[in-house]
């Protein structure tokens, strides 16, 4: 069960390091795309605090303790903070490349969780792999990749 606390947790510090990302790219984006990116980062950093709900509540109720703390999100988490993007084009390449590594690590959490025969968790990473993969697919169109 540990095993489980430990990926859920990583969860968690990923998730809200990414919503400090969003929300940084969000009032630092410029160009003739900003109204579009502005928004859509808006709306990917909601979606990323409603994920570190859910996942943080999931840990509460199976009796895990979530990280709660910038600190210990920054010691734990998979993904970086930032890595100074400064136009839109690093800044949607910097987020196709953490949500591909969120994607593997849910990957791995839904197995895990299956191994723990806990459903919730592996329908919870499961639902998050859908929304990954449209994630990366819609920023790579914006890449013309």
């Amino acid at each position: 069960m540990e095993k489980l606390y430990s990926a859920l947790n990583v969860q968690v510090a990923n998730w809200s390091v990414l919503y400090t990302k969003l929300h940084r790219y969000h009032w630092f984006v410029k160009g003739p795309l900003f109204f579009t990116l502005h928004e859509k980062f808006e709306e990917l950093y909601n979606e990323s605090a409603g994920v570190v709900d859910e996942v943080a509540e999931r840990l509460l109720a199976i009796g895990g303790e979530p990280v709660a703390t910038m600190k210990e999100y920054l010691s734990i988490a998979t993904i970086e903070e930032t890595k100074g993007e400064t136009n839109a084009n690093e800044m949607v390449a910097s987020l196709i490349t953490d949500y591909k590594h969120l994607k593997a690590e849910l990957k791995e959490l839904a197995e895990l969780a299956e191994q723990n025969e806990n459903d919730v968790i592996n329908d919870l990473a499961v639902g998050l792999l859908v929304k990954l993969d449209t994630h990366i697919w819609m920023l790579n169109a914006y890449l013309g990749e």
